[in-house]
Order: structure tokens, then sequence, then C-alpha cells
């Protein structure tokens, strides 16, 4: 089979694995946002589900590790490609819709 497009067939996976962690990066730091407004909401004191929070963090924390290690992964890749003699440009054919979709800004009501 051809190198190109075996490197393409795991660039696509490349693309599609940073879009899933910067996803899950979002969902996290948004399900931490709303447990902080609903503490606020039931006017409880900050101890309360403090322990909850903290778990939160990590995970978080963890989260940021992975996409930080995925960057690496991608730096990593594009170094093995350019030893296999491939020459590609990288012009955003081969990334997955999903990424063109979070270039769309939503906007929700604030209460």
């Amino acid at each position: 089979m051809d190198k190109v497009f075996v490197a393409k067939r795991v660039a696509k996976k490349l693309f599609e694995t940073e879009a899933a962690v910067d996803s899950a990066l979002v969902e996290a730091s948004e399900l931490m946002s709303e447990m902080l407004k609903a503490r606020k909401d039931v006017n409880t004191s900050l101890v309360f589900a403090d322990d909850v929070q903290v778990k939160m963090m990590e995970a978080i924390k963890a989260l940021s590790e992975a996409r930080t290690a995925m960057v690496g992964v991608h730096t990593e890749l594009n170094e093995a490609k350019l030893r296999l003699g491939i020459r590609t440009q990288m012009n955003g054919e081969n990334k997955p819709t999903v990424l063109a979709d979070q270039s769309q800004t939503t906007l929700r009501e604030v209460i």
C-alpha cells in the first residue's frame, strides 16, 4: 500500500483523537462550571461537596495532560512521516468534520 495513503489514514485518526480530547476537556470544564453554579443556586456553603470539586479538577488536569501528550504524538508522527520521505501539505482536507464544527460559536442564555 502506498505510504501516503497510510499516512493520511493515520493522520485522520490523529485529528479525530485530538478533537475528542479537546471535546472532553470542554465538557469537563462546563460540568465544573455547572457544579459551581449549582452550589451557589442552592445556597450551600463553600465546603459542601468540596471533595467532588477537587476530583473534578483532577479529571480536568488529567484531560489537559492527555491533550499535551497528543500534541507530542502529533509532533512525533510528523517526524516519522518525514523519515519515511512523505512530504504532504497540511491543507486541512484530512481533518474530520468534527473540527470544522468546533469553529462555530454557539450562544447560550445565561441566567
